[in-house]
């Protein structure tokens, strides 16, 4: 039988509470740009080792950096004087019975490929160095990870921590920034960079969002138009909040922007990274999205852990699974909070515990759902080998 505790939550749901933050880091801001080249480099990585050993060796690449540049940027005009630098690090395993890997120019293309999906105005040839400094791991780690088991051990004592359902705010926070850097909203606003950060806060019936978004400088020729700009997306946001929740709603768009000095935010690539806005993996959203310091959350980067045996990855990505299955399946549930804690050299499907808390609804008991919960998190556990194909594949979010 696995440690598997179900506990009712009788504190007020966060929904009902009177206050909450949530933040979202967009596709474009650094720690979110390099969360996701790291992860990239992993999968392009565990492809690899598939292809040459028929399985993932041993890697975790989840200490990568973006360094900023510097550029210059005016109202329709902008350029990158000093290039941005992209420092890929991290473990690898090498080489394979006599086989040498290429990790260096696996890591390199991954980094770039990402770069040139995820921007619109980043010449990457010119305007981005590339580094990789990813060396082989160490003996005890490797021979925990090479270990033969039906089932892998835990390469590390971590925990991951998930919740359902998002709240209001949290659904606005992340789809405020989905929306505003879909491919839809670009053709209709190019000017909208995409290094958005939106700040969420509610306090008691009232959303405040503020939103910072890159514009993009050659797209926004004068004072007047970065005003037009602001306005319309702040109607735009509005009419999604609208959709969204009924609480009240206001939304300030680059506050920080002055029309008595004429300065604004602009860039010429759409990206704070170009002028000395660093990024560092682990540092922006968990794996739900998300930052959102009034739930139950780990610090655990999930980006460019191996997907194979690093529960600091596969616990994340699982204890938001397992939470949303039970709200979604019985309905009598609330909110639930799932936080798993491994062990290390532990096969991953037995963690050293799970705890999850369910918050019932008025008027519903948990005992008369606890054994169904509890049978919930004993069949994400046994399943749990199939997360690793899942993630390879890019089926979960990270960040």
């Amino acid at each position: 039988m696995k440690s598997i505790r179900i506990r009712e939550d009788r504190s007020l749901p966060l929904s009902r509470q009177e206050v909450e933050y949530v933040e979202r880091k967009g596709i474009g801001h650094p720690d979110s740009l390099i969360d996701g080249i790291m992860e990239r480099v992993s999968m392009e990585l565990s492809e690899q080792y598939l292809d040459t050993a028929g399985m993932v060796l041993h890697h975790n690449v989840d200490k990568g950096l973006i360094i900023g540049g510097s550029s210059e940027a005016r109202f329709g005009y902008g350029k990158i004087t000093r290039p941005i630098e992209v420092i890929l690090t991290g473990r690898a395993t090498r080489s394979y019975q006599g086989i040498d890997i290429p990790i260096d120019e696996i890591a390199i293309k991954a980094a770039r490929d990402y770069l040139k999906e995820k921007t619109r105005f980043l010449d990457i040839d010119k305007e981005v160095i590339f580094q990789s400094k990813i060396v082989s791991g160490s003996e005890d780690l490797k021979d925990v990870f090479e270990r033969l088991s039906d089932v892998p051990l835990a390469n590390d004592t971590s925990f991951g921590i998930g919740f359902a359902p998002l709240t209001e705010t949290e659904r606005l926070t992340l789809e405020t920034e989905r929306f505003l850097n879909s491919a839809a909203y670009k053709e209709k606003i190019s000017a909208v960079g995409e290094d958005i950060k939106v700040m969420g806060v509610r306090d008691g019936k009232k959303i405040t969002l503020t939103v910072a978004i890159a514009f993009v400088a050659q797209h926004v020729k004068s004072m007047n138009r970065s005003e037009s700009y602001k306005e319309t997306i702040k109607k735009d946001v509005i009419k999604l909040a609208e959709r969204i929740t009924d609480n009240g709603i206001e939304v300030f768009i680059n506050n920080a922007d002055s029309a008595k000095t004429k300065k604004v935010y602009l860039t010429k690539s759409g990206l704070s990274c170009e002028a000395g806005d660093d990024g560092s993996v682990g540092r922006g959203n968990r794996p739900n999205g998300l930052i959102t310091p009034f739930r139950n959350m780990s610090l655990e980067a999930a980006a460019g852990k191996n997907p194979f045996n690093h529960i600091g990855k596969i616990y994340g990505v699982l204890s938001n699974e397992i939470a949303i299955d039970a709200v979604r399946l019985y309905p009598d549930i609330e909110e639930c909070t799932v936080s798993i804690v491994s062990q290390i050299g532990r096969p991953i499907n037995d963690p050293k515990h799970m705890d999850i808390k369910i918050k019932m609804r008025e008027g519903k008991r948990a005992d008369q759902v606890a054994v169904k919960v509890q049978r919930l998190g004993e069949e994400a556990l046994d399943n749990i080998s199939f997360l690793t194909r899942e993630i390879i594949s890019g089926k979960h979010q990270m960040f």
